[in-house]
């Protein structure tokens, strides 16, 4: 079939129904919802079978529904209607919820109904639960909707509000007065489920330390107690709040006006505001945790759960400190397991952008990444182990690839390409482990495509070693059972010589210093160079500016090249 993804932006669910839906055979292209005239183009250059819309914030025009089926993957339960569904669950305690694939009409959310799906409500952020359990719905119900097409005698049921199955309702959409916190009576699960349902957008304006800022990023402060909504603590970058019955974490705020209206680590959000608040240790029991280290028998594991999956100067630090302890330990095998969400997305943007200096900072940060790079591709001590669970891009890619065997869980989305911010050059010594793992041709194939990656393509091009499992539960199960397996297997003290031997031969042909620095060469001129591309691309990037234009790269539809080749085809 032919399917026009219709969406406000490429987010995490766009990126896995496209990728899913090329490789079930489907013919897919992608429009940005930029204006009417836009869409209407796209559909005549393209005249899809559907047009599909999992990520949309405005109604689609009426002379397009009427005369193309138009499918909208609203993320509600039957008969929920309305722009805040999500939101509504999970500050509602919902146990459960879905994703409903509905054809577009007049009214809002209350066209036929073609597939729907339930998945249970964890207790996480929105975004979260969007880009996992939300998504995998949204991906069972889709593959119904478009079996549902291709069924002839198939007809889409209307919504009837009197059917048992319709448990939904038509809601409004969720002001800031319906998540505002109460510090002086919310309790702290209260706290959390306000701010877990607007998080990552748009967050809960509340007043802290006399700063009124939106809230993201809340976790549990297990044994802390406070003056509710007094801040009483830092650790790192976050901020302990105080509630009615104990304290949460705050691990970034954004300012509701001015300059900077992108979200930033709590602490420097409220810079000048915190005085004479003690500061916890970020490795202390209690204190705001990102990294963590844990040992099972000859297999050790880092952890390291950044926000959004971006690691700045600090955090690049931190972590290979982290990650020179671990190699002092006695183990054989060093696993690096990235956070719950993402393993990693490459360097911090809105750090960067939010720098006196962008192009200062974007350098130290470039530099951060690749000592840590370096310091994993020279270990000798121990074999190790990427372990991505949650969906990678940039840098982080290649950073996982630095390790000696690279697992992802089945359903991991990559986006392994710089490109796309302004031609970015990129580094991590992926001239180096590129060609080494995938081989010349689809090295230039893999930084070149701009597209997001499933897993299954990168074990077919070498940029995974395995892939397994989908449910995290059972990717943490079975990486488990193979790191302790790899480090008791016979041929391990061979396995790690052969690397160590290798190592050096390609040392000797070519220093990794060489790689580094003619990378960075490149990388010196997207911060400093008279093309300002890096520059615009990130600051667009960072505050959601509006998309103008699809790219080629994923509109193909707008691709001279494409419409030759389809022209000859039809």
């Amino acid at each position: 079939m032919r399917i026009l993804l219709l969406v406000h932006g490429f987010n995490s669910l766009s990126q896995r129904l496209f990728v899913e839906l090329r490789d079930d055979g489907h013919d897919v292209t992608v429009e940005f919802d930029i204006n009417d005239g836009t869409l209407r183009k796209a559909v005549e250059l393209f005249a899809p079978d559907v047009i599909l819309a999992p990520f949309l914030k405005r109604a689609i025009p009426a002379d397009v529904w009427q005369n193309h089926l138009c499918l909208i993957v609203h993320p509600g339960v039957i008969g929920d209607r309305g722009p805040s569904a999500l939101d509504w669950a999970i500050l509602e305690g919902k146990g459960n919820w879905g994703v409903t694939v509905l054809q577009a009409k007049a009214e809002m959310d209350a066209g036929p109904i073609w597939a729907s799906e339930t998945f249970p409500v964890r207790r996480a952020s929105k975004s979260s639960i969007y880009r996992t359990e939300l998504t995998e719905a949204a991906l069972v119900a889709v593959r119904k909707a478009i079996a549902g097409i291709q069924t002839p005698e198939f007809t889409p049921r209307p919504l009837d509000y009197s059917a048992p199955d319709v448990t939904g309702r038509l809601r409004e959409a969720m002001v800031q007065a319906d998540r505002r916190i109460d510090w002086a009576n919310d309790t702290s699960e209260d706290v959390l489920r306000k701010i877990h349902s607007s998080d990552g957008v748009p967050g809960v304006l509340s007043n802290i330390a006399g700063k009124s800022v939106f809230l993201h990023d809340a976790r549990p402060a297990h044994g802390l107690t406070g003056t509710a909504g007094e801040v009483i603590a830092t650790s790192g970058t976050a901020v302990c709040v105080g509630t009615k019955d104990g304290a949460i974490w705050i691990g970034h705020a954004r300012e509701p006006k001015g300059e900077a209206t992108f979200k930033l680590p709590t602490t420097r959000v409220l810079s000048g505001s915190l005085t004479e608040v003690p500061e916890i240790p970020i490795d202390a029991e209690q204190g705001y945790q990102e990294i963590a280290y844990s040992e099972r028998g000859p297999v050790g594991t880092l952890r390291f759960d950044f926000y959004n999956g971006a690691m700045s100067s600090e955090q690049c630090a931190r972590l290979l400190a982290a990650y020179e302890m671990a190699l002092t330990r006695p183990t054989k095998v060093l696993m690096l397991a990235g956070g719950s969400d993402f393993w990693s997305n490459g360097i911090h943007l809105n750090i960067i952008e939010a720098a006196d200096n962008a192009a200062e900072e974007s350098w130290r940060n470039i530099n951060a990444m690749d000592d840590l790079a370096e310091a994993i591709i020279r270990t000798e001590s121990h074999l190790t182990i990427a372990a991505m669970g949650g969906n990678s891009g940039a840098g982080g890619v290649f950073l996982a690839r630095a390790c000696d065997l690279l697992w992802m869980r089945g359903p991991v989305i990559v986006n392994p390409h710089y490109k796309d911010m302004g031609n970015l050059y990129g580094s991590e010594f992926w001239t180096y482990l590129l060609p080494r793992h995938c081989g010349d041709e689809d090295a230039q194939r893999i930084n070149q495509q701009r597209l997001p990656m499933a897993a299954t393509e990168a074990l077919s091009l070498g940029l995974a070693d395995a892939v397994f499992a989908q449910s995290k539960v059972d990717f943490d199960a079975e990486v488990a059972k193979r790191a302790d397996e790899l480090a008791n297997a016979p041929e391990y003290a061979d396995r790690l010589r052969a690397k160590s031997d290798q190592r050096q031969a390609d040392e000797q042909e070519k220093p990794l210093s060489a790689y580094r620095d003619e990378e960075l060469s490149r990388m010196r001129r997207n911060f400093y160079g008279f093309d300002t591309s890096y520059h615009i691309a990130r600051s667009d990037f960072v505050r959601k500016t509006k998309k103008s234009r699809t790219p080629v790269t994923l509109a193909r539809h707008r691709d001279k090249s494409w419409q030759q080749t389809d022209r000859k085809a039809s």
